[in-house]
């Protein structure tokens, strides 16, 4: 059954700031520019044929002026002439006409024996007709009335409209070019604004890594009061986490320390029972020591190495394996290392000292000649590995090794905490531990820890 495909709500939910800020950016300039444009362009197209009527009424009212009615003949006349000698031109583009009820008319020499078409209409009125020779005429007219005529003269000015047109279509490429051009700068513009505006979020990202990676304690406060405020109380929080944290540590070493003696006491009651009740009281103190020891090695470890300030593997494990090393030669047992490099790390020292005293001890405790220690940095990852030449484990007990206090060799006194310890603390740094047969026939535990510091 397949899963219902995601909201927009939720699609959405992770997108950037930035992102989302420039597209509304976007979106408004997509909204407001063309809305803006479109007004302009009317505008302006209103404007242009006003004027355009305007002077043609101007006209209009020149020959109005100039009709006149010859009783006698009983035909009308125009009488004043206009100047212009676009009126004079055939078929120039320019007429005018005056028409009575029975049809007859007198027209400018440039209609020659066309007709501009004729509307009935008492008021001074503008629109577009086809006039000679399919031109496409811009007309003003109107109905007159002249004594002694009873019927109305209707009188109409015409002129291409070509240029009118084409002066229009040039405004309209200029607004849209205008525009477009505005709507790029008005977007560079924003998009600095918003870059520039974001600009203490992405320091306090920055910062936030710099805390996480170890690199500084608290967060910088130098930011806009907005995020001043929000980065103190982060840095309050992370006070408190901090303060917690080194208050449950020094409580597991208070409680290890508290416990010891009366374990220690338990232990030497326990020796003068009879043999008979003595084993049993062995187990369950064994059971009591072991499950306090796993306890408070797992309270006292500080785990997750993001906020550690990164150490040296090398130098932190220097004094511990050479203490191990004097153990070693002791039990006549050969204690090899080889550094392939010497890593610096995002760890907590008493945890990577915890980690590989405890995979050393358990190999030297179990070796017959020789346990092995390697250490390597691949990309940002800490690879350990310790083997030993002792009689290793086979693969169910490899899984019981790091169960709790689960003990594989019944005869010998410890109690196989030490895996299960390394184990505990691996999941804490989010690591990867691996258990198998070692080439020399003992145990080998191979570990990964993503804690290898940058740079």
């Amino acid at each position: 059954m397949s899963k219902p495909a995601p909201s927009w709500r939720t699609r959405w939910s992770g997108r950037s700031i930035s992102l989302r800020l420039l597209l509304a950016v976007l979106l408004m300039i997509g909204i407001a520019l063309p809305v803006a444009g479109t007004l302009l362009s009317h505008h302006y197209r209103k404007a242009a044929t006003e004027s355009f009527d305007e002077r043609l009424e101007a006209t209009l009212n020149v020959i109005i002026a100039g009709v006149a009615f010859d009783p006698f003949t009983q035909q009308l006349r125009y009488e004043r002439a206009l100047g212009d000698p676009r009126f004079d031109q055939v078929f120039s583009g320019w007429y005018w006409q005056i028409t009575d009820q029975q049809g007859h008319s007198v027209t400018s020499r440039s209609l020659w024996d066309q007709r501009l078409p004729v509307t009935d209409d008492e008021k001074t009125s503008g629109r577009e007709v086809t006039g000679p020779r399919e031109q496409s005429l811009r007309v003003v007219e109107r109905d007159i009335y002249l004594a002694p005529l009873e019927a109305p003269l209707h009188v109409s000015v015409g002129a291409r409209n070509d240029e009118l047109v084409s002066d229009m279509h040039e405004f309209q490429r200029l607004l849209w070019l205008g525009l477009l051009g505005l709507g790029a700068l008005l977007l560079g513009v924003l998009g600095l604004q918003v870059r520039w505006g974001l600009a203490p979020l992405r320091r306090m990202q920055a910062n936030l890594k710099d805390v996480e990676q170890g690199r500084a304690e608290q967060l910088a406060v130098d930011l806009p009061d907005e995020l001043a405020t929000l980065a103190a109380s982060m840095n309050a929080v992370l006070a408190r986490d901090q303060r917690l944290i080194e208050r449950g540590r020094h409580t597991a070493g208070n409680l290890a320390h508290a416990l010891k003696t009366p374990l220690s006491v338990m232990r030497l009651l326990v020796r003068q029972l009879p043999e008979e009740r003595r084993s049993a009281w062995d187990v369950e103190l064994t059971r009591v020591d072991s499950a306090v020891r796993h306890h408070l090695a797992r309270a006292s470890a500080a785990g997750e190495g993001g906020r550690f300030a990164p150490i040296d593997v090398y130098g932190t494990l220097s004094p511990l394996l050479s203490g191990l090393g004097r153990l070693a030669q002791r039990r006549n047992i050969t204690l090899q290392q080889c550094w392939e490099s010497q890593p610096r790390v995002h760890m907590d020292t008493q945890d990577i000292q915890e980690l590989i005293g405890n995979l050393l001890d358990n190999a030297l405790r179990w070796a017959s000649h020789e346990v092995t220690l390697e250490v390597q940095a691949v990309d940002l990852t800490l690879q350990l590995t310790v083997s030993d030449d002792g009689p290793g484990m086979t693969e169910a007990e490899c899984q019981e090794a790091v169960q709790r206090g689960k003990r594989l060799d019944e005869q010998r006194s410890q109690s196989g905490l030490g895996l299960a310890i390394v184990a505990d603390l691996v999941s804490l740094y989010q690591g990867d531990m691996q258990l198998q047969r070692a080439e020399a026939g003992g145990l080998k535990v191979s570990i990964e820890l993503p804690v290898i510091a940058r740079g």
